[in-house]
């Protein structure tokens, strides 16, 4: 992945890169060489992204009427100065400051949050700036070289490199939703690098860096761009992230292996119904306390992560088919999905 020089003429490390990407072999090149041309990749990579990556301040108000100040990263993707950022950084800011790699600050709204992918985005007043561009984050394969960016402990515009270590991770967002197919790298993460960007060696962000392990080394995880750019697109929109709800309290039980085929085994594990919210999807379809959901659209439902997981996947307003254990028998429900309410919102009433 990585320049070096033919008879001919040199391979850039775009080619070095597609030729990876292909799985073609790479020639024998002489250590220097390799360093050189990483050196060189990581420096056009800072040049490019490093001018779209901003810091942010926040400004929290606690219950106790004392302000409690935060700090993070973020980066510019669009020049009329959309920020985003991870929503652990901005959540319940009362003020938000963006600082500029040009040395500029500007005062920021929140545009919308959805701490289901730890994400936000923010907006400054402000036009003309660069921007970060997005990568094909599926693409991206175990042992790539990312270079991540941001402002660790308010060191602004610090740079670190490394490889993606494992791909399709899952990590429990701020709100204890599951968040799936996680990019994790051992890039140096530490605190303040929260939203920045994690990039390729052609300068194109594919994920959003969210969360270190406290008292781990090498181990950071970051959100892919395709989820990112899913998510921005409803923030910028509508100012949060709409998922389907199905409106069951419910909890993992055993059942006979025959009612879930696809298991294999001579017992299984489904969704025991232990309450169905007043006036929901799940209501209106009849499902009741004791039933044991055991599959959704013919997908096995062994788990309250499952069941987390193919919802999070059905559109608002979709009909999908439940498998459901009752008094003994296998029995089909349909339900009609319907948005998920705002759980901040029901709080507060």
């Amino acid at each position: 992945m990585l320049h070096h020089t033919l008879v001919v003429q040199p391979i850039t490390t775009a080619d070095a890169e597609d030729a990876a990407m292909q799985g073609g072999a790479m020639p024998a090149l002489e250590p220097e060489t390799l360093l050189d041309a990483f050196s060189a990749a990581v420096v056009r990579v800072v040049q490019r992204v490093a001018p779209a990556v901003v810091g942010l301040r926040v400004v929290r108000s606690t219950h106790r009427g004392s302000d409690v100040p935060g700090a993070g990263s973020g980066f510019l993707i669009t020049p009329d100065g959309y920020v985003l950022t991870n929503s652990h950084v901005v959540h319940r800011a009362r003020q938000i400051v963006v600082s500029l790699a040009d040395g500029r600050e500007f005062a920021a709204q929140l545009v919308g949050e959805d701490p289901a992918t730890d994400l936000a985005v923010v907006r400054v007043q402000a036009n003309g700036l660069p921007i970060a561009e997005f990568g094909d984050s599926d693409r991206l394969q175990v042992g790539q070289l990312v270079i991540a960016i941001g402002n660790p402990l308010g060191l602004q515009a610090s740079v670190v490199t490394g490889v993606v270590s494992a791909l399709g991770r899952s990590l429990r967002g701020p709100d204890g939703r599951l968040i799936e197919n996680v990019i994790q790298t051992d890039a140096p993460l530490n605190p303040g690098n929260s939203g920045g960007p994690l990039v390729d060696t052609r300068g194109k962000v594919v994920g959003v860096n969210t969360a270190i392990i406290a008292g781990a080394q090498g181990l950071g995880f970051a959100i892919p761009a395709s989820t990112a750019q899913w998510v921005v697109g409803q923030l910028v929109r509508e100012g949060r992230v709409q998922r389907a709800w199905l409106g069951i309290i419910g909890e993992l039980k055993s059942v006979p292996g025959r009612f879930v085929p696809e298991h294999g085994g001579t017992r299984a594990a489904g969704i025991a119904v232990r309450e169905v919210i007043v006036g929901s999807p799940a209501e209106r379809a009849g499902l009741r306390p004791g039933d044991v959901i055991v599959s959704l659209d013919g997908a096995p439902v062994r788990s309250p992560t499952d069941l987390q997981r193919l919802l999070g996947r059905a559109p608002v307003g979709s009909t999908i088919v439940l498998g459901v254990v009752r008094q003994g028998k296998l029995a089909t429900v349909r339900a009609e999905l319907a948005p998920e309410p705002d759980r901040e919102r029901q709080a507060s009433r």
